[in-house]
């Protein structure tokens, strides 16, 4: 007959406990964040074709090809000119700061139905097949930044 004992301390209790607390939520944040991207009837906007169509259901005419598209990683925190840029993706409904720290990508297209001189882009920021915040710009030095949804 085998007899093994264990010794826990305190702070490797505490330690497991944290780390299954870390799991958890990371499973969950998961499990959520893939209910988001395939809910039903919404459109798959990692393909061209759907993020083109939708920018033309906002009003925004633009080029068929985006002139570029970025992996980006969304900052954890955000504070000066991103606390801006969150409020903007708060007032459309985008949920930006859900995705702190993960990888997205930015999608940029011109804008050809603009009344105006100068040249605007759309830019939209998707993370798997969800739109999670959009602009349009003038990336002009005396530019603009407004909302991309009218």
């Amino acid at each position: 007959m085998f007899v093994y004992t264990a010794k826990f301390s305190r702070k490797k209790i505490v330690a497991a406990a944290i780390a299954l607390a870390a799991v958890t939520v990371a499973v969950i944040l998961a499990v959520a964040l893939s209910a988001d991207s395939k809910a039903a009837g919404a459109p798959d906007m990692s393909k061209n074709s759907e993020r083109v169509a939708w920018l033309r259901s906002l009003g925004r005419e633009v080029d068929e090809e985006p002139l570029e598209s970025r992996t980006v990683v969304i900052p954890r925190t955000f504070g000066g000119v991103y606390a801006d840029y969150i409020a903007l993706q708060r007032e459309q409904g985008f949920p930006l700061e859900d995705y702190g720290g993960m990888e997205a990508t930015r999608y940029t297209y011109r804008v050809t139905n603009w009344d105006g001189d100068e040249e605007v882009v759309a830019d939209m920021i998707v993370y798997g097949q969800t739109v999670i915040a959009g602009d349009l710009q003038c990336p002009a030095l005396d530019g603009f930044m407004i909302a991309l949804k009218p």
